[in-house]
Order: structure tokens, then sequence, then C-alpha cells
């Protein structure tokens, strides 16, 4: 690629860092542990570019031992010459101006990542030190920041070879800003192998200078390497993986896919190697021609004795990796979840329609696997929609279609009601009468519901504790799933604080997550926290640990009255309505999804058929568990 002078006149400036400080969720979605992630992601997102733009190949990234985090590439470094417009070092611009870059100045950079060019300069906003060490021209200079600010001018500290060149940022986060400034070593290293798997010759290296922990990733095969990966905890039903990379109108559309003998859907899509979790208008045109791909060769080959299957039928035990690079992305949201540019959907849908037509006359072996897998899904989802009209009979027989164990609240106000999942009969009976009846309902569930991630759904739909948890809450599921009939702001589960308690909540959170992921996407699936042990000495405390109840001890002395709870049934309703149900002192988490791939590998080690991966899993996580006896 033939090199384009980068210099300060590339660097466009739309406005200064007012409000990043005051408002910084705005730019990095929290200031929690996935805001603090987000900052590593910006600055590494800046050396993607790089790469993506023909002139970096190497990437590395050091966990420092006193909390600060080194990101180190070997592009062009950041232009240093003194800016057109601002007469400073061009860099100075780009570290404390918000909307300054190279991304804006389109012979820069074709397809860019990150925030917009808001990235390093929000970094160095919420960090109380930042340096920056630039190799270009034969020099090496350095400047160091507080808070966004510069310490000193920009200074020569050294000479280095003309061939070298690169960025080095070296930023400690601000403790007042962020809730925890611990680095996370798997949510990083997650990020970095999909990095690298979307951009075929980088090489990413992560180092924990605390554990002395290191890994380095790099993919020469790719997506196919991606998919090969994801399915590598299934049974994949053809060995070749689809794949096709086709260019048009400037748009860059890279596919892979790989059908596995399991039923459920994983789909992951980028844009500009950004993760899109929320999809958008390039997964939209990739499964309209997914659909019609499979249908055409079924017809053509008279492998559909029903009709045409559905989109539905042709996703079942699909994992598919769909990367798009975009000049001009238009995003929904700041921090890029879902894409909107409307032009990209009928190019996605055009050029994978070609190249799975072609694919599939290449390969009819594995295009008749895949028509067959879509047939199978067809006869389920048949199947599952007789035993829908039979849960719907069924459920026409209790008070207003719902189902007859729920104990419903009296207000019909969603963003004010809770629903609690509840393990059992007996703790359903305290939980009912604990509760404050205008806002809160029950439903019991009798013992351990089906483990969703290895059944059919058309299994899954005709089990009545999973019909009874569909209904109740009101939405549909999959693709049916409708958020605005929802019935209740707050899905909460409440199991004892035992191992069978920790398995159902496990089952049920596999169930929202194949079944109901949005909920959990839109922050309404909670866990309730419920206390190991009340204390009674001067009144009655309640304990929610064993470390907790050991500091309480010491405090209040030994002789006292210790009453260790097995489970809900054992409280009595005004002690679970104080610990557990009021909202004024109960504690809820609320679930979340950090990294889509991460969870559906985590889903499909622990709840899946491969009991060699799970035993893995576990043997790995020992050392974090906590065991109940």
């Amino acid at each position: 690629m033939a090199e384009k002078g980068y210099t300060g006149e590339n660097i466009k400036v739309l406005e200064g860092l007012e409000g990043v400080r005051l408002r910084p969720a705005m730019y990095i979605g929290s200031t929690s542990k996935y805001g603090l992630h987000k900052l590593v992601d910006e600055i590494v997102d800046n050396s993607v570019d790089e790469a993506m733009a023909g002139f970096a190949d190497t990437i590395d990234v050091t966990l420092n031992a006193d909390g600060s985090v080194t990101v180190e590439d070997n592009g062009r470094g950041i232009p240093v010459d003194p800016h057109p417009v601002y007469k400073v070092p061009t860099v100075e611009i780009v570290i404390t101006k918000l909307h300054a870059g190279g991304k804006f100045d389109k012979g820069s950079y074709k397809i860019s990542g990150g925030l917009h060019g808001v990235g390093i300069s929000v970094v160095a906003a919420l960090s109380k030190a930042f340096k920056v060490i630039i190799k270009r021209d034969g020099k090496i200079y350095q400047q160091e920041y507080e808070i966004g600010k510069p310490i000193y001018k920009l200074k020569t500290i050294g000479d280095c070879d003309k061939k070298q060149t690169g960025t080095s940022v070296t930023f400690t986060p601000d403790e007042t800003i962020f809730s925890t400034t611990k680095f996370d070593f798997s949510v990083l290293e997650t990020r970095f192998r999909e990095i690298a798997f979307l951009n075929k010759g980088v090489k990413i290296s992560l180092t924990d200078k605390i554990t002395n922990k290191k890994e380095t990733f790099s993919a020469e095969g790719g997506l196919i390497d991606f998919v090969k990966w994801v399915n590598r905890t299934r049974n994949p039903i053809h060995a070749k993986p689809v794949y096709y990379m086709k260019e048009q109108d400037k748009i860059f559309v890279e596919c892979s896919f790989q059908y596995n003998d399991g039923y459920q859907e994983n789909v992951l899509s980028f844009v500009n190697t950004i993760n899109t979790i929320e999809g958008g208008t390039h997964v939209a045109g990739f499964k309209t021609a997914l659909t019609r791909a499979i249908n055409d060769y079924g017809n053509k080959n008279k492998m559909l004795k029903d009709g045409n299957v559905t989109g539905d039928d042709v996703r079942e035990g699909l994992t598919a990796i769909i990367s798009v690079k975009v000049p001009e992305p238009q995003f929904e949201g700041q921090t890029k979840t879902k894409l909107g540019n409307n032009d990209v959907k009928g190019i996605v849908d055009s050029v994978s329609m070609i190249a799975m037509a072609e694919f599939f006359e290449e390969n009819p072996q594995v295009a008749r696997k895949i028509v067959e897998k879509a047939v199978e899904g067809q006869k389920a989802r048949n199947a599952a929609k007789k035993a829908k009209e039979l849960v719907r009979r069924k459920n026409a027989f209790s008070v207003g279609g719902l189902p007859g164990k729920l104990a419903d609240c009296s207000s019909n106000k969603t963003e004010e009601s809770e629903l609690y999942l509840v393990e059992g009969d007996s703790a359903g009976g305290s939980a009912k009468q604990a509760r404050n009846k205008e806002f809160q309902a029950i439903l019991p569930l009798k013992g351990k519901i089906l483990n969703v991630e290895k059944a059919q759904p058309v299994k899954v739909l005709s089990n009545e504790e999973i019909a009874n948890l569909i209904t109740a809450i009101g939405a549909g599921i999959t693709d049916q799933f409708d958020a605005s009939k929802i019935r209740y702001s707050k899905v909460i589960i409440m199991t004892d604080a035992d191992v069978d308690g920790a398995h159902i909540r496990t089952l049920l959170l596999t169930f929202f997550f194949r079944f109901m992921r949005k909920l959990i996407e839109d922050g309404k699936i909670y866990i309730a926290v419920s206390p190991l042990y009340r204390v009674r000495k001067r009144g009655d405390h309640y304990v929610y640990s064993d470390k907790e109840l050991k500091e309480l001890l010491s405090k209040l002395g030994q002789n006292t009255d210790v009453q260790r709870f097995k489970g809900l049934g054992e409280m009595n309703p005004e002690q679970l309505w104080e610990t557990t149900m009021n909202p004024k002192t109960r504690m809820l988490k609320k679930v979340t999804i950090e990294d889509g791939v991460k969870a559906d590998e985590v889903f499909s080690k622990l709840m899946g058929d491969e009991v060699e991966h799970r035993k893995q899993f576990i043997a790995e996580r020992a050392n974090e568990a906590q065991i109940d006896i």
C-alpha cells in the first residue's frame, strides 16, 4: 500500500474536552468494570486502525505492576509537527481536544473503529497520569498529562532508526471516576482474540506484570479460525466452514459460518472490528441472504417437501461471524452496539447471496447437510407450534390466560412491577406471604427447569415450568420477543444459597440468555441475595457471607445466637421481606452481558454435551468457587 502523507494537516478538530469528567458514562458506557476496560479498547482501537490501513502489524498491551496500562504499536506514530490551526504539536491536539483525529480526514483512514476520534482524549481526561511516546522521523518524542492537561511541552528524548515508527501510550485510570481500577486479564484476552481473528496477520500480545501471565494472539486463518474456535465446544455437522470476502461500493464484507448439531443460533457481528452486540443492518442483510440461498438450493434439489423453510429454521445450530468494514458507519448509541447504515443491508444481502450460491454449488455435500439441518428445524417448528397451541389452550383455563401458580401483583404499571421466580412451593409460600402484593408477583418453580442448552425447541416449549415462565413475562421468545409486552420491569431469581439453588439459577440464566436475551441486555434480570446467617445479639443482624460473619462476631463478641439459613423456606415471611424482598433493605445483583462471545462460550461449556470441556472449565476456575456444605 502506498503511504500517503500523514501530518498535522490531516487532523481536524471539532471541540474540546468539556463534560467528559462530568458525564464519563456518555463516552465510555459506564464508570464500572465495563467502562474501565473500554479505556484499553479505545487506545487499542487506534492501533488497530493503523493495522487496517496497512501501517502496523504488532500491538503490545501490558498491565503494569503500578496499575497502569501500556499500549504500544509499530504504526506511523501520531504526528508531532505543529498543527496548522492551533500552532502546537499535533499530538497535543489529538490528546486534549475531544473530536480531533485522522479519522475525520478521509485521506488518512479509509476505515476506522474507535469512538469517532474521542477515544484517546477521553482516556486522557479520565486518567490521573497519561504518557505518550512517539517514534517517527528518526526521533523519539514524549509528553505527559494529568486528567487531560499537559504537564510539559512535547520534548525529544532520543534518536531512533528512521524505519522505526510507532506510538506507545501509558495511562493510569482515575480512581475518583471509576468504581474499580483493577483490570481483568480474561476480559482483555477475549477482545484481543477477536481483533486477531478479524485482522489476519496482526499479532497482539497481552502481558500481566503482576501475575506474569502472557498470551499472544494471531490468526492466519482469520474468520474461518474464529468460527472453528467458537464452535470448538460443539459438534459441527460439516468440517469445512463457509467463507467469503467481497467488496462493493467501498464496503468490505467478510463472513464465515458453520452449523453444529445443536439448536442455538450464535451470530456474532463486527463493524470495523467493533463488536456490534445488538447487530444491525449488516446482520439483517446476512440473515435474509442465508434464508433465500438455502431455500433456492433446497427447491432446486427437491429437498423441501413441506414448502420453504423460515429464518428461524435455517438459524438452528448456526454459528456465524459477520465482519464488515464501512468508511462512514452510523451507529445507534455512542458506544456502538448496533449498525444503522441502510445501504449496508442491501450490499451484504447481495454479495452474501452470490457467495453462498457459489459455495453451495461447489460443495454439494456441505450444502445438503445445511438444507437437511434447516428441514429438521422446520419440523421442530411445526411441532413447537402444536405445543404452543396446547399451552395456550391450557392457559385459557387459568385467570386471564396467566399460569395458575402465578400470584400476580395488583398494579398494572410495568415500570413498578416485579416478578420473583422462587425455587419450590415452600419458599414460594413464604414469598407470597412476605411480598408487597401491590407491585410484587411470585411464580414458584417446581424443581430444576429443563436445561435448554441441550434440548430441542419443541421440548423446551412443551415444558410446563418454561411455558409458565414465558406466559408470565408476556413478551414471547427469540425472534418473536417484543420488549413492549413485558409485564414486569424486574425479573428476580430468588433461590436457596446452596448448590441446588446455584444450579437452578444457572438453568434459568441459560434459558434467558438463549430465549430472552433482550431481557438481560435491557437490564431487567436480577438475582436476589439472601442472607446466610442471622445473628441475634442486641437485635437481629443479617449476614451474607462467612467473612462478614467473622467480622461481626469479633465486633459483637462470640457469645451469640447464630442461625444458619439453609433455604428460603426456613425464614418466616417477616425475615424474608426484610432481608431479601424489601426494596429499601434488600440487595440485588443485576445480570449483564459484558461480552457475547465469552458468555456463549461459558454457557456452551457448562451446560452443553461436551464433558471434557466442562471438566476443564471447572478445573481452571476451582479456586474461584465458593463451597457450601
